[in-house]
């Protein structure tokens, strides 16, 4: 399993960034692989991160050479004050099971106490 993070800044959003917002998740979800998606942001709300989750490398590079990506990645500046992306191999992860998360709980489920 791969996460492909994409942080950045926004700037100005318009019509045409949400347009093509729309087109890129739409994408993600009609490729093979691709496992789901979640957002988190900075604590002052200035900077996001946008989590990919895919299931192999394949997967991830079909996303990422879709048309509606690419012509994204072409027009950033008008819409980004700046970005980063983390391609990274989940080698594990766990919880008690009281979370549904995309990534697998690899350890047997125990539930919290309640008093």
């Amino acid at each position: 399993m791969l996460t492909a993070s994409f942080i950045f800044t926004e700037t100005e959003l318009d019509d045409e960034f949400f347009r093509l917002d729309g087109l890129i998740a739409q994408a993600a979800k009609e490729t093979d692989g691709f496992l789901g998606k979640e957002n988190w942001f900075s604590e002052d709300r200035k900077t996001r991160n946008s989590i990919y989750y895919w299931d192999n490398q394949v997967a991830l590079k079909a996303f990422s050479a879709h048309p509606s990506h690419l012509e994204a990645k072409k027009q950033y500046e008008k819409w980004y004050g700046g970005f980063h992306v983390v391609i990274s191999e989940v080698t594990k992860s766990y919880g008690d099971g009281a979370l549904d998360h995309i990534t697998p709980n690899n350890r047997p489920v125990r539930r919290p106490k309640t008093t």
